[in-house]
C-alpha cells in the first residue's frame, strides 16, 4: 500500500488528531492530507509527471511531508538538497537529477534564483522554483481532489509500489555525490523496520530535529510516525535547549539523534532538571557512538538504542530494540525484513566472532545510484549491497561495528581498525571525541595516531589503550579542540588525516 494511501486512511479514521506539530502551528492529518491533494493538483496544472525530478532545499518544514505523499501518489521523484552545500556543490547536483522544479524556503529563496541561473547558463536548460508555505493552485479552475480521484488497480499500485521515489545524495568524505535511487517500496520496508524497532504505534508523540534533507532523518523516525498515525513534533532547525525542553513539556516518547545531536541535549540545564517520565527510547546511529553518551543516557533509566544503516538501506538495516539496549556498544540484530552477511575481502562469508564487510539484500535497498552505472556494478552484487563497513558478529546474534573498509590501517601487514581504539579511548572519563587514523611511517608504512577531544591526560589514555595489542596502539596522540565533521556529525576522516598531517608538521619545527 502506497503512503499515500496509508495517510489517507488515518484521515479517514482521525481526520481531526494532531499529525504534524510544527513549533506551535499544528497539522491534522485532514489537513495534512488536503495539502497533499493540493501538491497533487499544482503538480498537474504545472504538468509535472511520473518521472521528473522534483527537488527542494529548505528548513524542516510541513510542506515536505505534503510533497513526499503527493510524490507517492504521481510518480515523481523527490530530490532532497542539502542545504549545507556550497551553491557549486549543489549545482553539480542539479546537473545530474536535472529537476523539473525546485521548491524552497525564505531562507534559500536567493540560492534558488542563483541555481536556476547557473543551470541556464550551463547546460541551457531551466526549471520552475516553488515557495514552500504558500499556496500552490488558485482557489478556481483546478481540481483540489485530484489526488482523491486517482483511483488505481491492485497492478498499478504494485506499479507505484517499485517506481524510482527519492534520489537521495550520499555525503561522501571524497569524490562527486552519488545520487542513490530509492523505490517506494524501498522507503515503506525502512519505515516498517523502524516501527519494529521502536514498537512505534499511534500513540507515540515524536520529535524530530534532524534535518529531512537525509534519509536518516526522514525515515528512521518522522515518516514512520505519520504512517503508523502517530503525532510528530518538527523543529525548523535543531536548537539544544528547545528540544530538551520540548521533550519534557509535550510529553515526548521516542526522538532520533546523532551523537553532536545528542551532546548537545545532554549538556543543557533542561535536560538536567527535567524528568522526560514519558520517554520511552532515544535512537541513535550515523557513527560510532561514544560510550560516554551511551552511559549518561542510561544514567536516566532511558533507553538508548543503537542503529546502523546507510542512505542505501533506506537506512536502518540493523538495529536494536529497546529490551536489546544493555547490551550496550552493538549495533544489534539483522533488521526485520533483510538479510546481513559478513564477507572477507574475496567476498567468502566470515565465521562467527571474524570481522567482515557488512552487507545487505533486501527490499530496502537502493535500485541503482542516478546516472552512475560504474558505481551501482561496484556497490551491488547478486542483491547484496556493499556497505564498506566491517562489523562483526557475537554468538547471540549480535553485530559490533569495527570500522569502515577504507579506513583500515595496515600497519607492518597487520590490519588495525581504528573503531576499535576509538571505543577504548572514549570510555575513558574527560573524553569528548576522538579519531583514530593511520599516519605514514617509513618502518610499518604507516601507524595509528589519536586525534582527541577532552581533557584525559596522556597517561590515562595510554594506560587505557594497553587493553589492545601493541602494534595496535596510538603511536601518537594529539589534542584539538573539536574534530571536523560533515552534516550528520560523521567525522570526516580524510580531514583528520590532513589536520594530522598539520600538526605533526608542527611539532618538528
Amino acid at each position: 500500500m502506497s503512503l499515500y494511501r496509508r495517510l489517507k486512511g488515518h484521515a479517514q479514521f482521525q481526520p481531526e488528531k494532531t499529525a504534524i506539530d510544527f513549533e506551535g502551528q499544528v497539522v491534522s492529518y485532514q489537513q495534512l492530507l488536503q495539502r497533499v491533494d493540493e501538491c497533487i493538483a499544482y503538480f498537474d496544472s504545472a504538468n509535472i509527471k511520473a518521472g521528473d525530478r522534483v527537488a527542494f532545499l529548505a528548513l524542516n518544514h510541513p510542506d515536505i511531508f505534503a510533497f513526499v505523499f503527493a510524490a507517492s501518489r504521481v510518480g515523481i521523484i523527490l530530490v532532497p538538497l542539502n542545504w549545507r552545500l556550497s551553491v557549486d556543490e549543489l549545482d553539480y547536483v542539479i546537473q545530474d537529477c536535472s529537476p523539473s522544479l525546485l521548491m524552497h524556503d525564505a531562507d534559500f529563496a536567493d540560492t534558488a534564483l542563483k541555481l536556476k541561473a547557473n543551470a541556464l547558463t550551463q547546460s541551457g536548460s531551466s526549471f520552475m522554483i516553488q515557495a514552500l508555505g504558500e499556496p500552490l493552485i488558485e482557489s478556481t479552475g483546478v481540481n483540489r481532489d485530484v489526488g482523491e480521484n486517482r483511483n488505481v488497480s491492485v497492478a498499478e499500485q504494485d506499479n507505484e509500489l517499485s517506481r524510482d521515489f527519492l534520489i537521495v545524495y550520499t555525503s561522501g568524505t571524497t569524490g562527486r555525490p552519488k545520487g542513490a535511487v530509492l523505490n517506494q517500496q524501498a522507503i515503506l520496508c525502512g519505515a516498517e523496520m523502524s516501527q519494529h524497532m521502536l514498537d512505534l504505534t499511534s500513540h507515540d508523540r515524536v520529535l524530530n530535529v534532524l534535518p529531512l534533507f537525509h534519509v536518516g532523518g526522514l525515515n528512521i523516525q518522522p515518516l514512520p510516525t505519520l504512517l503508523y498515525g502517530g503525532t510528530l513534533f518538527l523543529h525548523t532547525r535543531f536548537d539544544p535547549a528547545m528540544a530538551a525542553r520540548t521533550m519534557e513539556e509535550q510529553k515526548i516518547t521516542l526522538i532520533n539523534s546523532v551523537p553532536t545531536v545528542l551532546q548537545a541535549i545532554l549538556a543543557t540545564e533542561e535536560w538536567k532538571t527535567s524528568s522526560y517520565s514519558d520517554l520511552r527510547a532515544v535512537s541513535i546511529g550515523s557513527t560510532d557512538v561514544p560510550m560516554s553518551l551511551i552511559n549518561k543516557v542510561r544514567e536516566r533509566d532511558i533507553a538508548l538504542i543503537q542503529i546502523y544503516g546507510a542512505t542505501e538501506t533506506s537506512p536502518a538495516a540493523i538495529y536494536q530494540k529497546i529490551e536489546h539496549s544493555d547490551k550496550v556498544g552493538s549495533i544489534g540484530k539483522a533488521g526485520l525484513l533483510c538479510d546481513i552477511r559478513l564477507v572477507d575481502e574475496n567476498d567468502r562469508v566470515v565465521e562467527t566472532g571474524c570481522s567482515g564487510e557488512i552487507q545487505v539484500k533486501g527490499r530496502n535497498i537502493l535500485s541503482y545510484y542516478w546516472n552512475n552505472k560504474e558505481a551501482t556494478e561496484s556497490s551491488i552484487d547478486n542483491g547484496w549491497f556493499k556497505t564498506g563497513d566491517v562489523a562483526h558478529e557475537d554468538n547471540d546474534g549480535f553485530y559490533w561495528f569495527d570500522d569502515r573498509v577504507k579506513h583500515v590501517i595496515i600497519s607492518g601487514g597487520e590490519n588495525i581498525y581504528p573503531a576499535e581504539l576509538e571505543r577504548v579511548i572514549g570510555e575513558l572519563p574527560g573524553i569528548e571525541a576522538v579519531s583514530v587514523v593511520g599516519q605514514a611511517d617509513q618502518r610499518w608504512g604507516e601507524v595509528p595516531v589519536a586525534v582527541i577531544v577532552g581533557n584525559a591526560t596522556e597517561k590515562n589514555i595510554k594506560d587505557a589503550c594497553t587493553k589492545v595489542a601493541r602494534f595496535k596502539q596510538p603511536k601518537q596522540l594529539y589534542f584539538v579542540d573539536e574534530l571536523p565533521r560533515n552534516a550528520l556529525g560523521k567525522i570526516q576522516v580524510q580531514r583528520v588525516k590532513e589536520l594530522v598531517t598539520t600538526l605533526a608538521n608542527e611539532s618538528k619545527q
